[in-house]
């Protein structure tokens, strides 16, 4: 049992399971390219002889809704949302993205296997199938699943034969099934590994560390394998490929090797140095190689304590995360490196160290991503368990497949060494009742048993109920979402002696949208259906960002906060759900292009303490407003400034504990708009200029800018090139509130993938090369193809000067 107050998890955790080609051993095949598709029910379409040559031709990974068109009609649910404290049934347009992810579709694709093949041991493996799928192999059907998130395996050893064989998938998504946009298609990896019979499970390694010092650590792992009269020799090397120790084991324990390994003067991995070292495990059969296996992993201690709160290494470390939904903006969910790397690397430069995958199970490439650049990492697996929050949603999966879904989740991923914790559930209304208690432990059962390392939180939204029920009392870590004026309520009533904020803040905006007078609001609407960027404005049921910074900061017993989101995602337009066109959030720190937004700045400013931070509001381009009141914020990390407006200063505020925005920004409240030069200069504790910033009023558009976040990317057909574009007037000011119609042409080595412009009420398609501005800006994606070469990206627009820019792609 894992005690309450005090949860000591020491765990070494595998990145990755990167399987080496060995042709004696096994090999490990990507199904990416050569697939078909079509959207549509065939009855036959699982057999060998099926005439598919009139299909698409598409890549794997592929989200077939991406593509569009937005439409009202698609999906329209006319509910209540209840955990908004919703009464009454109204119509939400937007509220699963309004692209056609609704119906069913079939892949299909071919594989060869040699005559040396065909008597091994075969593994089918999905990474993730939007949704329901049906896998046929040669005609026969192999097996199917439920949950679109899930990561799930089938052995077709007895399917396979010798030459030419016919993969086909059918995949059904059913209206009324999610609450956001969840994509559709296999919009994650395919894999067929190839083995001798004598192996490695898939998924049957674990790796722990019972004992961590400065001076040694003890490597336990076990493995899982196949075969009789097998030995195991593992050898771990360090991030510089040298040799640190090995083991070899040839006692099995049922099925069961147990080996221990001694790491010298171990690195630690944390957020701050994620230092991974490298498993080799070779199977062997009276001296033959069967199977072998590399493994990246990192070494690191985990604590929770009622005293202490969470601590990494023996040092108290609050989380200052983020939750992200599964779609990668402009190219929805079909899982992308480049993608997912740029994301996390616009988080890192905003101080943020832990990601919670909300509110589903997590790609394994973005798992692989967090441990080699430091974030921690809440798992999260369900959004609904037996009690539906909409019709068809996992409420329908939840008694056959939720044991299943969590054994597949903690055996494919536990480890990794940046999770820390799993969540079973978010916001379930399981959370009424005591059958609701019941699936609470008897979930969280489930993760100790495959995982003794870890505790378990659940999303709490009706902290009441759980406090009455005992229902959040039996939870190893008792995770609120919002709730602010709870907190301490729940913290006397908990035994656990510590409160994650697992979702936080909901504060909505829209970038570079500024609204008039400046007031803190709550589900505030505008005839233009966005939201303001002075970052005043809420939802019913949540608050702005620094009420949550007051708790982090005076409360030791608040061991974090995962903020809702850390971008914008396709769906859930509140506060505008029944408002069309609205059709993304505007939760996001940064927007649906990933550009940010003002309240980037905001959580910079607390969460980088290793950098500077200055940024002032609203950009001050307000022609017909001279003369009347534009407050301007300072976001800084500094604790006082002075403002000047056309050289007159407008007063030095100073960080002050008189509410929470004045503790965390620097606000004039009284300014009068004249166009012209606005310039901050931020004073040290000293009270000596440290640094300036100045935003100035822009003229008539004028030449296009192109800045690319990656001049030199892979020749991989996938690899991407994230180019800003912005327009500068005829001094090279920007111009922040341009909505000119450009147009983009990309020649050379590479293509057009797609664009965004971050506005939440655009119906302009992302895979056309054509796309209006939204205040001064939108990203172009360009991706590689195989070959290496030049790309050249040339963006125009009428009346405007051409901008272009040079990529280099490389092998």
């Amino acid at each position: 049992m894992i005690h309450k107050t005090v949860l000591n998890f020491l765990l070494i955790i595998i990145v990755f399971n990167s399987f080496q080609n060995n042709a004696q051993s096994r090999e490990v095949k990507e199904l990416d390219t050569n697939w078909k598709f079509q959207k549509g029910n065939f009855d036959d379409a699982f057999e060998i002889n099926f005439n598919d040559s009139k299909w698409e031709n598409v890549t794997v990974p592929h989200d077939w809704a991406i593509y569009g068109p937005f439409d009202k009609e698609i999906d329209i649910q006319r509910v209540a949302i209840e955990q908004n404290n919703e009464k009454i049934p109204t119509e939400k347009t937007g509220r699963t993205g309004a692209l056609p992810h609704i119906g069913t579709a079939w892949y299909r694709n071919t594989f060869s296997i040699s005559e040396n093949q065909k008597n091994k041991k075969v593994i089918l493996l999905f990474e993730g199938a939007m949704s329901e799928p049906q896998i046929y192999l040669n005609g026969q059907k192999v097996g199917e699943w439920a949950y679109g998130y899930s990561y799930f395996y089938f052995d077709v050893s007895k399917f396979i034969k010798e030459g030419e064989n016919t993969l086909a998938v059918k995949l059904s998504n059913k209206e009324f099934a999610s609450r956001w946009y969840p994509g559709a298609g296999l919009y994650r990896k395919v894999s067929l590994i190839i083995k001798n019979k004598e192996s490695i499970n898939q998924w049957g390694t674990f790796i722990t560390t019972p004992f961590i010092s400065n001076e040694v650590a003890k490597v336990n792992i076990k493995t899982k394998i196949s075969g009789d009269n097998t030995y195991l020799l593992t050898t771990i090397f360090d991030a510089n490929g040298n040799k640190v120790n090995s083991n070899k084991a040839e006692t099995q324990f049922g099925n069961e090797f147990e080996q221990n390994i001694k790491v010298e003067s171990p690195i630690l991995w944390s957020p701050e140095t994620p230092y991974l070292y490298t498993a080799v495990s070779k199977l062997f059969v009276n001296d033959e190689l069967k199977d072998e296996i590399t493994t990246r992993f990192g070494i690191r201690d985990i604590k929770y304590e009622a005293k202490n709160g969470f601590s990494l290494n023996g040092e108290i470390t609050k989380f200052k995360g983020v939750c992200l939904h599964h779609d990668l903006g402009p190219i929805g969910t079909a899982v992308n490196k480049a993608a997912l790397k740029r994301q996390l690397t616009i988080l890192k430069d905003m101080g943020c160290n832990a990601i919670r995958s909300s509110h589903n199970m997590p790609s394994l490439e973005q798992l692989e991503l967090c441990d080699e650049m430091g974030f921690m990492f809440l798992a999260e697996s369900f959004d609904e368990w037996a009690k539906p929050k909409v019709k068809n949603g996992y409420n329908r999966f939840f008694d056959e497949y939720a044991e299943k879904d969590v054994v597949n989740l903690v055996q494919a991923t536990r480890n990794h060494p940046s999770i820390v914790m799993w969540s079973s559930g978010n916001e379930v209304p399981d959370q009424w009742g005591a059958e609701g208690v019941k699936r609470a432990k008897w979930l969280q059962d489930v993760f100790h048993r495959e995982d003794p390392t870890r505790p378990v939180t659940v999303g709490m939204d009706q902290v009441k109920a759980v406090m009455e029920s005992g229902f959040g009392a039996l939870l190893d870590i008792p995770g609120l979402n919002y709730r602010v004026h709870l907190y301490e309520e729940a913290h006397e009533k908990f035994p656990q002696g510590f409160i994650l904020g697992s979702e936080t803040a909901s504060t909505v905006s829209s970038r570079g949208i500024y609204k008039f007078p400046v007031v803190q609001e709550k589900m505030k609407q505008y005839d233009d259906f966005q939201s303001s960027s002075y970052d005043l404005e809420a939802c019913s049921w949540s608050n702005v960002p620094d009420d949550d910074f007051v708790l982090q900061d005076d409360k030791p017993w608040v061991i974090g906060e995962f903020v809702w989101t850390g971008f914008d995602y396709l769906g859930e337009p509140t506060p505008y759900d029944e408002m069309w066109p609205s059709r993304s959030s505007y939760f996001g720190i940064s927007d649906l292009a990933g550009l940010p937004k003002d309240r980037f700045y905001l959580y910079r400013s607390r969460w980088n303490i290793e950098e500077e931070t200055l940024h002032v509001l609203p950009h001050w381009n307000w022609e017909g407003r001279e003369g009347e009141t534009t407050p301007v914020f300072v976001y800084t990390s500094y604790d006082s400034a002075e403002l000047f407006v056309n050289g007159k200063s407008m007063g030095v505020q100073k960080k002050n504990n008189a509410t929470p925005q004045n503790r965390y920004r620097l606000m004039w409240m009284d300014v009068k708009y004249q166009p012209g030069t606005v310039k901050v200069i931020a004073y040290d504790k000293n009270g000596k200029p440290a640094a300036e910033k100045e935003i100035k009023t822009a003229g008539r558009p004028h030449k296009i800018v192109l800045n690319p976040d990656r001049k030199t990317i892979k020749a991989n057909g996938k690899d991407l090139s994230y180019v800003k574009v912005s327009v500068v007037d005829k001094n090279g000011i920007p111009c922040p509130t341009a909505t000119n119609q450009l147009k983009f042409k990309v020649s050379g080595q590479g293509e057009f993938r797609a664009a965004c412009n971050g506005d939440a009420t655009s119906l302009e398609l992302f895979h056309l090369p054509t796309m209006k501005l939204f205040s001064g800006k939108l990203v172009v994606l360009v991706q590689s193809l195989e070959d290496a070469g030049d790309i050249k990206l040339t963006v125009t627009g009428k009346g405007l000067k051409k901008g272009s820019v040079n990529i280099n792609s490389t092998k």
